[in-house]
């Protein structure tokens, strides 16, 4: 009943303000905010100062948010028990309010919700895939409740100049950490960050957060825990809902576990540290550092660069990026593989390496490089190639992919060990020629060639098992259309289809992935 009610007053409030937003159509329409492709927003009107405590609501500003989503993931092959095919559908949105600033201090209060009035039975929750992140399936499985009704930002702010220190629940960008908000709810981080832009030509980002909470969750959590308790001598219904309490991002790594912290004599309570800075003081160049680390885990060391040129009609643009994992005593917890099955506390996988160098050791790197191409036309290509390292996988459950922008396809993650990808993607945008309507469509075709040698034993199941996905190759399909008959409305479809080599117990990992959203500012 509390739900009912709760979400009743969400979206009567966001529908109202859409209505009286509309109400004002007879004015030039200009964005408040807009909607980047990468699913982040720009602040177009920002609160002005205010004089008094007063107008520090007076003088404040809302902004609104109508959104939708459909996913459909349908299996090559379906597998009993392990895989179905899986569906699910998200209405609702957001109303954020930011006040003005009075010498400096301000705050920012934005609320979400996500509805599924249709959906999968509560027993088939839990092979969503991608649509796993419309609900909190733990909720589903409680009390059978298919919404997520929450206050994903609320934070206090002082400006000085061009710093912002910001204090509480908070949205934040960094390369390994971000919002991701490509669902119906962003991640988001409870601590305090700092951004600066008073270097001329510099963006500095400093960040220490205490908990995460992931797009499909109601509740925060910890940043680098997975399951809030021991797994052992639980149902399977007990399993996952302890499970999906904690960090269950899909690049989490599974043997950073409470269990496995506590076995170690290791806190299950983390802090995530991040610094970063932009730099394109140097024409035509723009560079990158960024330091990210959970103190007594891991932490990783990261340089980025993209420079620009002409070459007669051709814009050229090149881009490196190379990443450092260093171990920091997770792998003593967990093992050097994202599926946790080289912790040292697996019993029945003791004693095997699984192919990797130093199965106890989190240290990695990865490499990754690409180039962009385009004359003045209405086409970009770009081509990409990234190499995980022969040492341990990469840790990154933040929503921040560590080949993101250069080789990842939409839901991968290509930075198991001794991994390959190469890219390719071409945007073309229809209003380079002469349309209409404001139309960008996108492919992007992806080989991912894993490590089949990466594979470990268990004694207890008496079969082979594999620490890292078949190799496959990925066809991505997609299209944003900005709608100019409704100004603040965009409708978005992306297609992916996966052609994957099978598993080592002959199963047929392959599968087609749709999935369409629509967003309406105002």
């Amino acid at each position: 009943m509390r739900s009912f009610f709760s979400t009743g007053f969400f979206l009567t409030a966001i529908i109202s303000s859409a209505v009286q937003a509309s109400g004002t159509s007879e004015h030039v329409y200009h964005a408040k905010r807009t909607l980047n492709s990468n699913r982040t927003l720009t602040y177009n009107v920002l609160p002005s100062d205010a004089k008094s405590l007063g107008e520090l609501f007076e003088k404040g500003v809302w902004y609104g948010r109508l959104r939708m989503h459909a996913l459909f993931y349908d299996w090559k092959e379906e597998i009993e028990g392990k895989t179905k095919d899986n569906w699910a559908t998200g209405v609702g949105g957001s109303l954020t309010f930011k006040t003005a600033y009075l010498r400096g201090l301000g705050a920012t209060i934005d609320a979400y919700t996500s509805q599924n009035p249709w959906h999968m039975d509560k027993n088939d929750i839990r092979f969503l895939k991608s649509g796993k992140d419309l609900l909190s399936r733990k909720d589903v499985y409680l009390d059978g409740n298919y919404c997520i009704n929450v206050i994903a930002q609320l934070y206090a702010e002082y400006r000085l100049g061009n710093t912002s220190l910001k204090y509480g629940r908070q949205k934040f960008e960094s390369l390994l950490a971000k919002s991701n908000d490509s669902k119906m709810i962003p991640n988001t981080f409870k601590g305090i960050s700092i951004t600066s832009h008073d270097l001329p030509k510099h963006t500095l980002k400093l960040a220490w957060f205490t908990r995460q909470k992931l797009r499909s969750h109601a509740n925060f959590h910890d940043p680098l825990t997975y399951a809030d308790c021991s797994l052992s001598n639980l149902t399977d219904k007990e399993r996952l809902i302890h499970i999906w309490s904690n960090n269950d991002d899909s690049a989490m790594h599974k043997g950073l576990s409470y269990d496995n912290y506590k076995k170690s004599g290791k806190k299950t309570h983390h802090d995530l540290l991040i610094a970063e800075i932009w730099s394109s003081s140097t024409p035509n160049l723009k560079a990158m550092l960024n330091y990210t680390a959970v103190p007594g885990v891991l932490s990783s060391a990261t340089v980025e660069a993209h420079y620009k040129f002409t070459a007669g009609t051709w814009k050229i643009a090149p881009g490196l990026r190379y990443l450092h994992q260093l171990d920091n005593g997770g792998g003593k917890v967990g093992g050097a593989a994202l599926v946790g099955l080289l912790s040292p506390w697996h019993t029945t996988t003791s004693g095997q390496d699984g192919g990797y160098r130093n199965p106890h050791s989190l240290d990695g790197w990865l490499l990754a490089a690409r180039i962009d191409l385009q004359r003045d036309t209405p086409y970009r290509v770009r081509l990409g190639y990234s190499h995980t390292g022969d040492k341990a996988d990469i840790v990154a459950p933040w929503r921040g992919f560590p080949t993101g922008g250069f080789t990842r396809a939409m839901g991968q993650y290509n930075w198991f060990a001794n991994t390959d990808t190469w890219m390719i993607r071409g945007d073309y945008d229809l209003n380079g020629v002469g349309s209409a309507e404001d139309i960008t469509a996108m492919f992007r075709f992806v080989v991912e060639d894993f490590d089949e040698t990466k594979k470990i034993y268990d004694t207890a199941k008496a079969k082979w098992i594999p620490l890292a996905p078949s190799d496959r190759k990925i066809l991505e399909l997609g299209a944003i259309w900005k709608i100019s008959q409704i100004p603040g409305l965009e409708a978005r479809i992306r297609m992916g289809f996966v052609d994957a080599d099978k598993n080592l117990d002959g199963s047929d990992p392959s599968y087609s992935e749709y999935r369409l959203e629509m967003n309406y500012l105002f």
